[in-house]
């Protein structure tokens, strides 16, 4: 009889989307993410981002160096014809789907990580524009509709058979 030492498994979300992401590709579509911006540690163009999300085009043609792994998605990519670093926490993944047709898998928002000793002490960190430019709140927008797509709709599930 063996003794369980880990009392929870780890995240299927990062499974999920490198599922999702092949499964998009394997069907000649073009995979797209919706990310929260604001999640801690979060690094992408914050210029294109609209409502404290953005919208990423991953398809092998549009970046450079595609990691999808386990804690983090990092690439790199041209916006606006500049090329830029992207690092994304996969918890700051909202959904994966096709720009053709938006089938893909939608993810419940992100639990932000509690607030460490540090942050209280009101020195929080802010999100800053991969440019340099801008920085962000790291909380969310209080506007932005919860559980919504870039097309208004509510997320669903889809049986992919």
């Amino acid at each position: 009889m063996s003794v369980m030492t880990q009392d929870r498994m780890t995240s299927s979300k990062p499974y999920l989307i490198r599922a999702i992401y092949e499964w998009i590709l394997d069907n000649q579509m073009t995979p797209h993410l919706l990310v929260d911006v604001h999640f801690p540690q979060t690094r992408v163009p914050l210029e294109f981002a609209t409502d404290g999300r953005i919208v990423l085009n991953i398809a092998p043609s549009a970046v450079r160096g595609l990691v999808i792994g386990n804690e983090w998605i990092e690439f790199s990519a041209r916006f606006g014809g500049v090329a830029r670093d992207v690092l994304i926490p996969t918890e700051a993944v909202i959904g994966i789907f096709t720009r053709e047709n938006n089938q893909g898998m939608f993810f419940p928002e992100p639990e932000y990580p509690a607030v460490s000793a540090q942050s209280s002490t009101g020195t929080a960190p802010r999100l800053t524009s991969l440019s340099g430019g801008q920085a962000a709140d790291d909380k969310p927008s209080p506007n932005r509709p919860k559980g919504k797509t870039p097309a208004g709709k509510t997320p669903t599930l889809k049986v992919v058979k």
